[in-house]
């Protein structure tokens, strides 16, 4: 089996590199400077116990591949990127491609599925970090990350099986699963404080904004018939398999939609996280004002290339209020 990663970014450029350090048939797909950097100088990866440069092979489209029966394509690509990815592969890769999604939300594997037939949700909790061309920081050891993994939306067979045990012999924790959907809306209600991460900036992740968005999903999905893991069945997963320590005497910054911003992207994945509880809520008749109010905010700064934390948690809390 080899690894095709599309996107390798934080996510993609980790699982790329450990992959690569165990031996695996690994290919990367990168694009503009990073892939520049990749291509000539290796793919720098820093944890908190060791620095090295790998030489991934690296190329800047799938084009340049040879896309075959046996390959997995590892869709890591942010979810606004998505749909931009499949038409690459579409030209170049047979329906029966295998394609799983290691991205944040829930849409990218129906988007999948519409132009291929086998198509893998995972699950990621992997704390990376990107910020600069060439390099990928991975913060946890000596378990890199949480990638569970199952056919969309429900259902295993052998490839899925094949994916968790090779990602589980390189340093991630990866278990099959019949239910990956579950874990997925799990994890979004999660990623609901990533809006307010970069609305107001690190120090807000653990306040009542994101306490308010995530009871807000949760009335949501609940409203909606959803099925998803609770914070119980989250917590029993997770354990203590995770240890962050410091990069460089450095602890670790925001998670992937401040980082967005902290790169000047241009753009953010906030549309498919928080505002997947906006359209959902919207389509059962549930309001989502805090939701709302932060997929709009989070929006604002990506289209005017501003950094995280433009405002502070009271000043969003009073905006809410004056609504």
């Amino acid at each position: 089996m080899r690894i095709v990663v599309f996107g390798a970014g934080a996510i993609g450029g980790v699982i790329g590199a450990r992959l690569f350090q165990q031996g695996h048939d690994v290919a990367l797909i990168a694009r503009g400077a990073h892939y520049e950097a990749v291509a000539k100088d290796g793919l720098r990866l820093e944890t908190p116990t060791e620095t090295v440069t790998l030489r991934v092979p690296v190329v800047e489209s799938p084009a340049a591949l040879s896309l075959g029966k046996d390959d997995v394509v590892l869709l890591t690509v942010k979810s606004q990127d998505t749909q931009g990815a499949l038409r690459q592969l579409l030209e170049v890769a047979p329906p029966a491609t295998a394609i799983a999604c290691g991205q944040n939300g829930v849409e990218n594997e129906r988007v999948a599925l519409r132009s291929f037939e086998h198509v893998y949700g995972m699950c990621v909790m992997c704390p990376a970090t990107h910020l600069s061309p060439g390099a990928v920081r991975a913060s946890s050891s000596p378990v890199t990350g949480l990638l569970d993994v199952g056919c969309w939306p429900r259902g295993l067979d052998d490839r899925a099986r094949e994916l968790a045990s090779i990602l589980s012999g390189a340093t991630f924790d990866s278990v099959a699963r019949d239910d990956i959907a579950r874990w997925k809306w799990g994890k979004l209600l999660m990623n609901l404080g990533n809006a307010v991460e970069a609305v107001c900036g690190e120090s807000a992740r653990g306040g009542v904004l994101v306490s308010r968005a995530v009871d807000e999903g949760v009335a949501v999905l609940e409203a909606a018939g959803i099925d998803f893991v609770g914070r119980d069945e989250d917590v029993a997963r997770r354990g203590e398999l995770l240890t962050v320590a410091p990069i460089g005497g450095a602890m670790r910054g925001g998670g992937s939609s401040w980082q967005s911003l902290a790169r000047v992207a241009g753009s953010i994945e906030t549309d498919y996280l928080t505002g997947e509880i906006v359209l959902q809520g919207r389509l059962c008749g549930v309001a989502t004002p805090v939701n709302d109010l932060l997929q709009r905010l989070a929006n604002q700064l990506a289209m005017e290339r501003r950094q995280p934390g433009a405002w502070t948690e009271d000043e969003v809390l009073a905006m809410l209020a004056e609504a």
